[in-house]
This record gives structure tokens, C-alpha cells and sequence, in this order.
């Protein structure tokens, strides 16, 4: 994996507090990186920093070996961002604010009004001609992303952007991040909801109170999240259950033809082998895990961190 976008130690310190904590982060060309954090973990702040527009307290943030805090323009001509509330000109309709950013990226008239054409029709705002004022939150967040993307990117950063989205709205956002990432841009995107980062992104970071807890893929942040060193594994047979004999067991419950075994490791290959060898025929063998969402709150409660 190529490192596209690198945070080390970002930090940015707000009245003698720390808003954000030594983050730091690496995330792979092409990737959807989800950010995942409850309400003012720091997530907007962090992103901030990543993009230009907040100036850091401490540490470095590098968007394709360009160093943001040094080189803020050349960093922003191949970044998007889309903020959680954008706000636009409410007496202008969506293509004249689009036309109006438009010039900040010295873009041609004819440039920018077949960039503008594509982007409203990609968004589903391409028929509507009304003033942007009498937009709801979810046309104003298609028409953010619009923007966000009118410079062709090859980074995009996403605050939040299906926050108070009704569900077909959300469903809309998943899919254009998809097509996003099919297209070859690295999506961050943060979110305090965990559903919303299961569906699209392929590595997570998890951030409470400013610091880092965990990072990876969701499968790697579920396993080393993981409350204690044992391990459980849910056993059905057809028949009786037999009385299992393996030093490595901690505990056993045995109910009619089935148990529930807790072992210091993954025995499920010697315990069917001592099942096929009695005769047992195995219904089901399988190793019971913590779902991300229950990972995601112990993370936040606990406040360790976890790194791959």
C-alpha cells in the first residue's frame, strides 16, 4: 500500500486544552478511510488541520508528499472538502454558486460549465433552478459535494455528510462514495455513525477525546479490541454433547447438544477432530466475536489505544 495522506503527531490545542492529540494516521491511495468518533472527539478539527484550514498546534500532515501547513494552496488544488453545514450564496441557484467557486481554481468559462453540467447531473440537482435558500439539508449536502469535487480531486475529505440526511439521502452519499473510490480518489470521511462507515470504507480510525484509539481495517480494529485474551466458541452436535478434554479450555457449559467452551485460543480444528473421532456429527462450530459496533463502544468508553 502506497501512503497517500500521513498525519504524525497533528496536534491543535484551543485555550490550554488539547482538541487533538498527537493523531496520527496513514491512509493508502484509493482507499475510503472511515473516521469514526463520537461528537466532539475532534474529528472536524482534525480534518481541518488536514486540509489547510486550521493551523496546527503541533505535528505535520502531508496530502501527496506535500506538506499541508507549509504549502496550503498546492495541497487544496488536489483536495476537495465538503464541511458539515456547508453554506452557500441562498440567492443564487446551484450553478451560480458552482460557477463562482469555479473562478478560484482559474478554470475556463467553458471548463467550468461542463464541469458544473456533469457534477449537478451526477448529484441530482441538474433540474432544479431555484434559489439555493429554499434548498433542504440534503440538496445543500449534494450541492456541497458538487463543490467539493469541481476541482476533479484526487483527495476528497467528507465531514459528516449524511448527518441529518433521510435515509434515501444516505443511500444516495454511499453510492457516490463508492463511484468515487471506483474512480481512483481517496475518500476520508468522518462519521459518528458506525453504520455509515461499515457500508463504505475499507480502513477505520477510531478517535475519542482528541486521541487515536485504534486503527485498521474494521476486522483487524474488532480483534485487537477484543475485552480479554480468551476466546469463545459456540459448539451444536446432533445427539449428545460430549464432555470436550483440552488443557486449553477455561471454561465449558454443556446444554442437551450443544456448549458454549472459552478457551485462551482458537481450538476449533482439535475440537472437531475429538468430535469426528467420537462420532459426533457437528451441527454448527463457530468462533463467537464482538460485532464492530459493540468493539466501537468499548473503544470510546475505555480510551486505549490500538494501532495496526
Amino acid at each position: 500500500m502506497t501512503v497517500m495522506i500521513k498525519t504524525e503527531s497533528l496536534t491543535k490545542v484551543y485555550d490550554g486544552v488539547k482538541a487533538v492529540d498527537s493523531v496520527s494516521l496513514s491512509v493508502g491511495g484509493g482507499e475510503v478511510f472511515g473516521f469514526l468518533g463520537p461528537n466532539g472527539a475532534g474529528k472536524t478539527t482534525t480534518i481541518g488541520m488536514m486540509v489547510g484550514l486550521i493551523e496546527p498546534s503541533g505535528g505535520k500532515c502531508w496530502i501527496d508528499d506535500i506538506d499541508v501547513t507549509r504549502k496550503p494552496l498546492e495541497a487544496k488544488r488536489i483536495t476537495g472538502y465538503l464541511p458539515d453545514g456547508v453554506g452557500f450564496y441562498a440567492n443564487l441557484s446551484a450553478r451560480q454558486n458552482l460557477k463562482y467557486f469555479s473562478r478560484f481554481y482559474g478554470m475556463t468559462d467553458t471548463a467550468s460549465d461542463a464541469r458544473i453540467t456533469e457534477l449537478l447531473r451526477r448529484v441530482g440537482l441538474d433540474k432544479v433552478e431555484k434559489p439555493v435558500g429554499g434548498y433542504s439539508r440534503g440538496m445543500k449536502q449534494r450541492l456541497g459535494l458538487a463543490q467539493a469535487l469541481l476541482n476533479d480531486p484526487k483527495y476528497v475529505f467528507l465531514d459528516e455528510p449524511t448527518n441529518g440526511l433521510d435515509p434515501e439521502g444516505v443511500i444516495q452519499f454511499r453510492n457516490i462514495i463508492k463511484e468515487m473510490a471506483a474512480e481512483g480518489r481517496t475518500v476520508f470521511f468522518s462519521s459518528h455513525v458506525l453504520n455509515e462507515v461499515q457500508q463504505v470504507c475499507n480502513t477505520i480510525g477510531i478517535i475519542s477525546k482528541g486521541r487515536i484509539v485504534a486503527q485498521g481495517t474494521p476486522d483487524e480494529v474488532r480483534r485487537m479490541m477484543r475485552k480479554d485474551e480468551h476466546v469463545t466458541i459456540k459448539i451444536k452436535v446432533i445427539g449428545t454433547m460430549p464432555k470436550l478434554s483440552d488443557s486449553r479450555i477455561v471454561s465449558a457449559d454443556y446444554v442437551d447438544g450443544s456448549a458454549i467452551i472459552t478457551a485462551t485460543e482458537d481450538i476449533r480444528d482439535d475440537i472437531s477432530e475429538q468430535l469426528y473421532t467420537s462420532g459426533i456429527r457437528i451441527r454448527e462450530l463457530r468462533l463467537e466475536e464482538q460485532t464492530l459496533e459493540e468493539v466501537f463502544l468499548n473503544t470510546i468508553y475505555r480510551g486505549e489505544k490500538h494501532e495496526v
